[in-house]
């Protein structure tokens, strides 16, 4: 085999001495040893002939098999930047985020921005030392960029917990002090941390966890510091920094006419169109409140509104998508038009919950003033109904979250038994070798965070008044623990992050039933637990693809997330200290907050109500519970049949991907799902075996040009043409028109129910 590092061919990485070339070569990757311990849908068995590489196509596409072990990382200028990002970007996020309509200023804009400023400083800042340390360690390197991007993003948008604090005030009028704040803040952020970092042999090291979503990353940093590495390929043509300018550019100006011109081109249900009162045709092929079997769509924000279809392997993508026709365009339309759970009378498809007259839900009719359940109140009124998609969303979670532990133990348990055991250096893979070199961070770090931040919980439930025990804190720590390894794998491979927040629900809703906040609680520690362990670990496999040491990874995270939370706290607090009117529905500035409405809400149907009301025997959706049963046995049956015919399509069945992958149903609509499997099978199946070279070189830099395109497009639009003037521009021009409006002047704008009420009438049973 061909040495992983040649002089003539790493002009970035002149890196690996003699003695490193000969033990990288005699650890040469062999695919057996990668794929002993699992039969891997994304392995090429083709790559036994290669050079000491990925065997992965995807991975050596977008990432260098070489490493600069002296380029410096953890520098000044670093920190300088990374922590004014830290501060900027999650203290605007949070104050936009109680505002509607909203932007969001992701870590993918400050991955663009930092560079051209790193670039400025290594040009103007004169190379002197303050107490030892460089000012200018000399030209703005990948890494360095690498780490400020991750200290930018890592807390960038709201963290979870500042919701719980909202609705205690808003709902509850509960207002603590900042310190209850920060440390329930501090505390659901961080613990995460902690447990990611013990399961990183399991989720990083390992070359078969390919994390999809960073190599889109991976391939804009090699690209804007026009890394040469052989995975690239040797195909001619534009280079793929040009290829990545042009793109962005492109989708930058375009994205302002799905955006904001003519957003019929965004909303293209135009089915809808040619019979806009037929409330059928309006159910089957729209999307606001539709199926989406309209298709199309002209707007890379919904195509990649549940993740990049470029980044996540076509096997995965066909999972979901066989999991969505089955779901929503067989089974619900069956549910729905058989009036099963009285659908008839709601949308088919709606993200809120309606009482038996089709009106939304009002929650305020069921409480008392201290916002416990009037029992009185709840059967005068009425009970809970959900749209044929949600309740069936809540089927499809209970399945995933059974699946999800029985896939694991039966595809994976060799691999975790071996990847328990096996060290850094060991690792069949160039990537982890090159790692191996730096120091690692001690499990004892991890440690402190995990005891500290417990710490912190126990103190937050206890002084304060949160009806929230120390045992149903350490319950919901299980279980984030037990699904922290099982769901990061099956992200890493396929990249659906399956959620923990509807099981933490139902759990809690049963265990301490009308305890409002404690569900909140619960819930964010049961699931935000487990998704900041995974964000955590796709850092460090980013860190670990682009070759950042270890300490300067877990320090920069660290110290990021606890400027980001502190920051967006202290935003909040003076938020509703001197915005008059907020979130209340006509507050005049728009801060209304959205969110913070739906979490309340959340936590009075399944803390108030319960699940007891609503899932057990005899009420209207007990048969959801079926779905863990489901769930458990798919899973079975799909492993026997593979031991029966091992090279059989099913070895490429996912069920945990089948039953999760639709998961963001709602806040999404049937019709981001749709586009997302076309454009996801154009260009990972159709181009990806037909032009290999051209995909090679450009698919993920595709994928980033585009995304950042829109994201900055976005902001644009936001900032020129709607908070100006309280979205006053264009109220009675641009706003009006037909392209503005024909999406929505339907049926399917209108959310129709197949039967409509009349006023005074009601659906349902007699009682409840």
């Amino acid at each position: 085999m061909d040495p992983v590092v040649t002089d003539e061919r790493s002009a970035s990485t002149g890196s690996i001495d003699e003695k490193d070339k000969v033990d990288v070569e005699r650890a040469a990757v062999k695919v057996e040893d990668v794929i002993a311990d699992f039969d891997d849908p994304n392995i090429d068995k083709d790559a036994i002939l290669l050079e000491d590489d990925s065997p992965y196509p995807e991975v050596r596409s977008a990432v260098a098999n070489t490493d600069d072990p002296t380029m410096p990382v953890s520098s000044l200028r670093v920190w300088v930047i990374g922590l004014i990002w830290a501060v900027i970007i999650p203290g605007m996020n949070q104050f936009f985020f109680f505002r509607f309509p909203s932007v969001t200023v992701g870590g993918i804009v400050a991955q663009l921005i930092s560079f051209p400023i790193g670039r400025l400083w290594a040009r103007i800042v004169p190379n002197v030392k303050i107490f030892g340390v460089p000012l200018n360690p000399g030209p703005f390197n990948v890494k360095e960029h690498v780490l400020i991007t991750i200290m930018a993003s890592v807390g960038s948008g709201s963290a979870y917990a500042t919701d719980i604090v909202a609705v205690q005030r808003v709902y509850y009028n509960q207002i603590y002090t900042f310190g209850y704040q920060w440390m329930v803040v501090m505390s659901t952020q961080l613990i995460g941390f902690s447990i990611g970092g013990i399961a990183k042999r399991f989720l990083v090291q390992p070359p078969s966890m390919i994390w999809p979503a960073n190599l889109v990353t991976c391939a804009l940093f090699n690209t804007l510091h026009s890394q040469v590495y052989a995975g690239m390929g040797n195909r001619g043509g534009i280079s793929r920094e040009r290829f990545f300018f042009y793109g962005f550019l492109a989708s930058t100006c375009w994205y302002f006419f799905p955006g904001y011109i003519f957003q019929a081109l965004s909303f293209f249900n135009w089915v809808c169109w040619i019979a806009p009162n037929n409330v059928v045709i309006n159910q089957l092929f729209g999307y606001s409140s539709g199926l989406g079997m309209s298709l199309i769509t002209f707007d890379w924000a919904q195509i990649a509104y549940i993740g990049s279809p470029l980044a996540t392997p076509w096997w995965a993508e066909a999972n979901v998508a066989v999991g969505f026709v089955f779901f929503f365009w067989i089974i619900t339309p069956i549910l729905y038009y058989t009036n099963t759970w009285y659908s008839k009378f709601m949308p088919i498809s709606s993200r809120t919950s309606f009482d038996r007259f089709g009106q939304s839900y009002d929650v305020s009719k069921i409480i008392n003033d201290d916002a416990t359940l009037n029992v009185a109140k709840y059967e005068a009124y009425s009970p809970l109904f959900l749209s044929t998609t949600f309740a069936l969303s809540y089927g499809l979670s209970f399945a995933s979250i059974t699946a999800t532990l029985t896939h694991t133990f039966l595809y994976f348990r060799k691999q975790i038994w071996v990847q328990s055991r096996r060290s850094m250096s060991e690792q069949p893979d160039i990537h982890a070798r090159l790692m191996s070199k730096y120091p690692q961070v001690p499990e004892w770090w991890y440690g402190i965070i995990f005891i500290s931040m417990f710490v912190f919980g126990v103190i937050s439930i206890e002084v304060w008044d949160t009806q929230f025990p120390v045992w149903a804190f350490v319950l919901a720590l299980i279980i984030s623990f037990v699904y922290t390894i099982p769901i990061g794998m099956i992200q890493a491979i396929t990249n659906q992050q399956i959620g923990l927040n509807v099981i933490t629900e139902l759990i809690i809703g049963y265990a301490l039933p009308g305890r409002p906040v404690a569900m909140m609680m619960f819930k964010t520690w049961g699931y935000i637990t487990m998704a900041q362990a995974l964000t955590f670990a796709s850092d460090f496999k980013l860190g670990h693809y682009m070759k950042i040491p270890p300490r300067p990874m877990f320090w920069s995270q660290v110290v990021a997330t606890v400027v980001a939370g502190t920051v967006q706290l202290g935003v909040q607090a003076w938020m509703f200290t001197n915005i008059d009117g907020i979130c209340t529905p006509d507050q005049p500035n728009g801060f209304i907050c959205p969110s913070t409405q739906v979490f309340g809400t959340a936590s009075i149907i399944w803390g108030v109500i319960g699940p007891a009301r609503q899932f057990s025997p005899g009420q209207i959706y007990y048969g959801l519970v079926f779905f863990f049963v489901i769930g458990v046995g798919c899973p079975i049956a799909g492993y026997l049949i593979t031991l029966k015919w091992p090279n059989s399509f099913m070895k490429y069945v996912n069920f945990p991907v089948i039953f999760s992958g639709t998961g963001l149903i709602p806040p999404a609509t049937a019709f981001n799902y749709v586009p997302w499997s076309i454009v996801g099978f154009i260009f990972n199946y159709v181009i990806r075996r037909r032009h290999f070279s051209w995909w090679t070189k450009y698919n993920y830099v595709l994928s980033a040009a585009l995304d950042s395109g829109v994201a900055v497009a976005a902001i644009l639009i936001f900032f020129i043409l709607q908070y100006p003037d309280n979205n006053g521009i264009g109220k009675n021009t641009i706003q009006t028109w037909w392209g503005n409006t024909v999406s929505f002047n339907n049926a399917d704008g209108a959310s129709a129910p197949l039967v409509t009420l009349a006023p005074g009438q009601a659906f349902g049973p007699t009682k409840w």
